[in-house]
């Protein structure tokens, strides 16, 4: 098999690079190891920076998001018993985020490319990517129990901190950049419409809480836990009274209750793997950078990637100059560590370090204050949550 991109995984990242190449008149490959209805139910972000929206909507793949993805124009951050809303289109010149899950992203565009793409292989596990420093890459896989390879001009390779993409890379010729934070998040789903309409971001002494959605009847919320947390150790009615206990107020705001239909542990990282290039192949999304979820920056981080990816090969194809393909990594990394650094601060801002003295304590609550005191704070926080230009 022949391509000129070949790409490892369809997570929003493949499949949007696969959608904008589409557009360009560039071919390309898709490969993904697991099936259809798996990569449409695996639930993983729901925030889209105003860029990711732009992009999502040139693409054509903005219809059902315009339709059924909610608008939020704020967040609210609370602590010592306040709230504090931050409203991002006084603060960025007009820029939002929307709420719309990635597997609602990732079921528009496998339909795209299913109608009008290229291949879209699932169950296609890429075995292996080798001669990425020559001309002609190749991805070695199998499908339907048969091993094949697909010869490409170029790899990209979008198929997570797991995959084979990164681990193409020879070692000695990357840097690694990476930091474990001592917790984690205990998330839900819950069938119970928001108990707010925008998110709410809750510093308590006992953890975070985060209040998020994915549409007006199911709610998604966090709890900060212990980093090795069984989800299964927490009964449903510990989850909503240690929830009440974070989001509680000095008025009257109350959460409301529902059944739970999902929980589990996301852990909390953060790592660079530098460069994100090697000869032809290309690193995007979590195969390259990993943010805690805090920022709600990974989903938005792996599109910029393959924003810059696919500008930069249309302005070979155009110019026949390789200078943008040849800046790939350094483009990139320069919103990763962007990203990487609000991600940070949100993280640090919000969570009680379980080894923190009480110095360190009251240092987050100066620091929330002085973003509830300081509209040059509060628009540092609302221009990192709206988005970093894709370059």
């Amino acid at each position: 098999m022949r391509t000129t991109v070949g790409i490892v995984g369809a997570g929003p990242a493949g499949l949007l690079l696969a959608r904008l190449l589409h557009v360009a008149g560039i071919d390309c490959v898709v490969l993904e190891s697991r099936d259809r209805a798996y990569v449409e139910h695996r639930q993983r972000a729901g925030i889209l920076e105003q860029g990711t929206v732009d992009v999502l909507r040139a693409a054509g793949a903005g219809e059902r998001m315009d339709r059924v993805g909610l608008r939020h124009d704020g967040i609210e951050l609370r602590f010592a018993g306040r709230r504090h809303r931050v409203d991002f289109p006084a603060l960025t010149g007009g820029r939002s985020v929307t709420v719309y899950a990635q597997t609602e992203v990732c079921k528009d565009l496998i339909a795209l490319q299913l109608a009008q793409g290229g291949p879209l292989l699932f169950e296609a596990e890429a075995l292996a990517v080798e001669d990425a420093d020559t001309d002609r890459p190749r991805v070695h896989f199998r499908h339907e129990g048969v091993e094949d390879v697909l010869e490409c001009d170029y790899v990209v390779g979008c198929d997570g901190f797991w995959g084979v993409a990164r681990k193409a890379v020879p070692a000695g010729t990357a840097r690694v950049f990476e930091r474990t934070y001592p917790f984690g998040w205990l998330g839900i789903l819950a069938d119970v419409p928001p108990s707010h309409d925008e998110l709410v971001y809750a510093r308590h002494e006992r953890g975070f809480a985060l209040l998020s959605m994915r549409s007006p009847s199911v709610s998604r919320l966090y709890l900060q836990v212990p980093q090795d947390t069984d989800p299964r150790a927490w009964a449903d009615e510990e989850i909503w009274d240690e929830l009440t206990r974070r989001f509680a107020t000095d008025d009257d705001w109350r959460l409301e209750r529902g059944p739970i239909t999902q929980k589990s542990v996301t852990p909390m990282r953060s790592y660079v793997h530098e460069p994100m290039r090697h000869g032809r192949l290309f690193l995007a999304g979590d195969a390259a950078h990993i943010v805690p979820p805090t920022g709600a920056k990974g989903l938005n981080l792996a599109v910029g990637d393959v924003v810059t990816f696919a500008r930069a090969l249309t302005h070979q194809r155009r110019t026949g100059s390789p200078a943008l393909l040849d800046a790939y990594s350094q483009t990139c990394l320069r919103r990763v560590w962007q990203a990487e650094r609000f991600s940070y601060d949100m993280t640090t801002l919000l969570h009680p370090d379980p080894g923190a003295t009480p110095f360190e304590g009251r240092l987050q609550l100066a620091r929330l204050e002085r973003i509830a005191s300081s509209r040059a704070a509060e628009t540092d926080l609302a221009e990192g949550y709206t988005g970093f230009a894709f370059d």
